[in-house]
């Protein structure tokens, strides 16, 4: 009897769940080899060979910075890296093919395996594979990385005012497959026909046949949902030839009451696929989606699975302090849900593709996500420089340029969308942002190819409607299905007939803790019906070459919280915000983690510390002395190496009695880690590292100690004083009359103008230079002659005003005022105030500003 028991438990585990360990042959790995690369800065001849003298290089692990360690400084190393990576090929790999897969490398880089090159990849957000197999030995092999970060006219981003450090700053992989695999990337899983009561999916299956024989295979694709439980299967069969590939259409039928995506409840099922050569599994590969669905409207904003959103969040850069653009996978997660935590569920990724972690995130978190191609304009020249991405705009101006930079947007477009596009949580693909930043010449130009991206991405993915980001000058918002209005388009595009969004407001320059206040910028108050959601300009502080600029976040560079977060969060989840730290008598230092395990030595795990002061009693004050992190004992590293110290008046700087970093391991093993301040107790916390190879004192390699040095160009740049610039840039103005908006003083056109409302007793009108300047000369033109006085003033941050021109009169005959100033006063915005016009129309056709950037 028990053996028969035995015979029938054997019979029902085989087939309840012989699909399952079935699934599980290793019939495809990918293998993380971020850990041990040399690497040194500079360019070498010879550095592919095989047999290339190494030794003197750097130990480096990825993901890594040509500029670790970076404190958001404005400049910073442009030039070659070399990378070398040493690894083995076991006999078990025979009759395999193996590729190299990259997830982003900043952003020209040749890749050579035994001295061979095997491809080059351009773009410097976008991951990228090569097939290597042919260039392979038995035994010891070298993979060899050129790389660089050089300026290119025809290479897309042209512009744009965050960092553009070098480095292969994402994971690297071995994927080993059978000749007959899945492509890389190679699923498109979408949900066409889906409800509340049922959906189905289509699975897109790409083939390929690196083998010998022209043969029919299988796919069969099980579909599991969040419980693990497989809920429809589908399977399909068709001849792929040799050295060719094909697509498996696939699509179940209908699935009861599927559990759907949302930020409330982010559910996400599984599509497994494996390619079968009758019985024997050849690969697998698995994919995970949502079923959700989405309605933009321009009349009563954005729709989530047949219900009314409206969302709310912030622009996100990529970059972390120390560590610059190479962060883990764990801190990428940990900046969504920080985003998630103030209660907003949007972001919009500013304003290039993003790891794939951060996809990921958004999907497992529930946050909305604003993919975005990296076509970008920023404020400047315009004009054709090679100047370290200041000026030359955002489209080319010579035309030996254009077609390459074109194909190069679409190279990135193509791959974001094939990286990306099996992500619920992203809602639309954005095709740039304010690329009417660049010569008027080229603006036919830009609009034109803006319908070229429109078009080829609904060919790529039909399923998600095109934004453009960055819309609110140059005629461009209604190019593609979603206009993204950025700073005072918010006000200037009221019920713009096209489904919307605020991508940018806020901007606010502050440091920790700042203010307890939104800094909501140009956003109404208003929540319009036809308007589909916000996102505040900008979640975290980022390295930039407009210095200053970089500190519009909610949240500063090492990740901690300013005020303006605390509103948030109280506003949108009612948690209060923190007790204000004091000054006091400071005692002790508190360190603590946001947990003390790291998991596995690949660089994809870390730990966030925070160093507190305290009183005697564990009380948090505001004193800021200088705090050092060092490792008493283990393995890890900070981005300076073996310890860090924080400054009041440093980059590396502790604020408001708080300091963080991010601190990570590739050995195995307990850490001891001590925080020390003059005269104060010290803080000590174990992080222990979970995985092989385990750490060994003595024995293991030292880490390389980094010390930090701020880089400076030995080679300074250029600055066109003779740029206009106030031309397209944010305007204000006391008020407006009807048809005679604030803009209208500074389109070049001098047959438009802004006039104020007669109404008031003071008119002024205002515009945001977006960056830092010392004003030398201003130019004013008047529709009509008309005695005024007026006054002209510079400020910071819009609340606080210095004169650098004083009241003076303009005469009955005037229409033309040219205003040169020697003052050394520094501002972001202008303000043209008229002092006597309460009876006296007030009118500007043109404004013309001339200066030099601080930074």
């Amino acid at each position: 009897m028990k053996k028969v028991l035995l015979i029938l438990l054997s019979l029902i585990f085989s087939n309840a769940f012989g699909q399952q360990l079935e699934r599980l042959a290793p019939v495809r790995q990918k293998i993380n080899i971020n850990r041990e690369w040399k690497f040194k800065l500079g360019d070498y001849n010879g550095a592919n060979q095989t047999g290339y003298n190494d030794k003197g290089w750097n130990n480096v692990n990825l993901p890594h910075n040509f500029s670790i360690p970076y404190f958001q400084t404005s400049q910073w190393y442009t030039g070659y890296g070399w990378y070398r990576k040493y690894f083995d090929v076991p006999a078990q790999w025979k009759g395999k093919r193996v590729f190299i897969e990259f997830e982003a490398a900043f952003r020209d880089a040749q890749i050579f395996v035994n001295d061979q090159e095997i491809g080059r990849h351009q773009g410097g957000y976008t991951g990228f594979s090569f097939d290597i197999t042919d260039k392979l030995k038995h035994g010891r092999n070298v993979l060899a990385v050129r790389l660089n970060n050089n300026y290119s006219r025809s290479l897309a981003p042209r512009n744009g005012d965050h960092n553009f450090t070098g480095g292969i700053y994402r994971d690297v992989y071995l994927v080993i497959t059978n000749p007959v695999h899945v492509t890389w990337y190679g699923s498109y899983v979408t949900t066409p026909k889906v409800s509340d009561s049922n959906g189905n999916v289509n699975i897109k299956t790409e083939i390929k046949n690196d083998g010998t024989e022209n043969k029919s295979y299988g796919v069969k694709t099980d579909i599991i949902d969040p419980a693990g439980k497989i809920v429809s299967t589908v399977f399909s069969s068709q001849k792929v030839n040799s050295k060719s590939t094909v697509v498996f259409d696939q699509t179940t039928q209908p699935i009861n009451k599927p559990k759907l995506w949302h930020p409330d409840h982010p559910y996400l099922y599984k599509a497994v696929s494996r390619i079968l050569d009758g019985k024997k599994v050849l690969d697998q590969y698995e994919t995970k989606f949502g079923f959700r669905w989405m309605k933009w409207t321009a009349d009563s904003g954005f729709f989530l699975n047949g219900k009314h959103y409206y969302f709310k969040g912030a622009n996100v850069h990529q970059d972390h302090a120390g560590w610059a653009n190479a962060v883990t996978n764990a801190a990428i997660k940990r900046d969504v849900q920080m985003i998630k935590d103030c209660g907003m569920d949007f972001i919009r990724g500013s304003h290039y593709p993003h790891d794939p972690a951060f996809s990921e995130a958004c999907d497992s978190l529930g946050v909305l996500l604003w993919e975005e191609n990296d076509f970008w304009g920023s404020g400047g020249t315009q004009r054709e420089t090679d100047n370290w991405y200041e000026g030359g705009g955002s489209y080319p101006a010579n035309v030996e340029d254009q077609a390459p930079f074109e194909a190069s947007v679409k190279s990135d477009l193509r791959e974001m969308i094939r990286i990306h596009r099996n992500h619920p949580s992203i809602i639309v693909w954005s095709m740039c942002n304010e690329p009417y930043f660049s010569a008027r010449s080229t603006l036919p130009k830009v609009r034109e190819f803006l319908k070229e991206l429109t078009k080829l991405t609904h060919q790529l993915d039909p399923s998600r409607m095109v934004g453009i980001g960055g819309t609110q000058r140059g005629d461009i918002d209604k190019l593609g299905d979603i206009a993204g209005y950025n700073g005072d388009g918010a006000r200037l595009f009221i019920n713009p007939g096209i489904p919307n969004v605020v991508t940018e407001y806020g901007s606010t320059i502050s440091i920790r803790p700042g203010k307890y206040e939104p800094g909501f910028g140009d956003l109404q108050k208003e929540k319009f019906a036809w308007r589909s959601g916000e996102a505040l300009w900008c979640a975290f502080d980022y390295g930039t070459r407009a210095g200053d600029f970089g500190k519009m976040g909610m949240i500063d560079y090492f990740r901690m919280p300013k005020n303006m977060y605390y509103w948030y969060r109280n506003e949108y989840k009612h948690i209060p915000p923190p007790e204000a730290a004091k000054e006091g008598i400071a005692a002790k230092l508190l360190l603590t983690a946001n947990k003390n395990t790291i998991i596995g030595t690949n660089g994809t795990d870390d730990v966030k510390l925070i160093v507190t002061v305290a009183d005697k009693d564990g009380k948090p004050l505001s004193n800021s002395p200088d705090v050092t992190l060092k490792i008493v004992s283990g393995p890890g590293e900070f981005p300076t190496g073996s310890n860090i110290t924080f400054g009041n008046k440093s980059d590396i700087y502790i604020r408001d009695g708080k300091a963080a970093i991010e601190f990570r391991s590739y050995n195995g093993g307990k850490t001891v880690i001590e925080a020390t301040s003059t005269g104060l107790k010290s803080g000590i916390i174990t992080i222990e590292t979970k995985g092989l190879p385990l750490y060994k004192q003595g024995i293991t390699a030292k880490v390389e100690e980094r010390p930090y040095v701020r880089y400076v160009i030995a080679k300074p740049t250029t600055v066109n004083a003779t740029v206009n610039i106030a031309y397209q840039k944010p305007t204000r103005a006391s008020s407006e009359a009807e048809g005679k908006s604030a803009n209208k003083a500074n389109d070049r056109d001098t047959t438009s103008a802004w006039q104020a409302k007669p109404t008031e007793t003071v008119k002024w009108w205002q515009v945001d230079m977006e960056n830092l300047y010392t004003v030398s000369e201003i130019r004013l033109q008047f529709p009509r002659a008309n005695a005024s006085t007026y006054k002209i003033e510079l400020s910071k941050d819009n609340q606080t005003w210095e004169p650098i021109i004083n009241p003076i009169v303009i005469g009955d005959n005037e229409t033309k005022l040219t205003r040169t100033t020697n003052s050394n006063i520094v501002g972001r915005f202008l303000r043209i105030t008229f002092t006597d016009s309460a009876d006296k129309p007030v009118s500007l056709n043109e404004v013309e500003i001339y200066g030099k950037p601080v930074n």
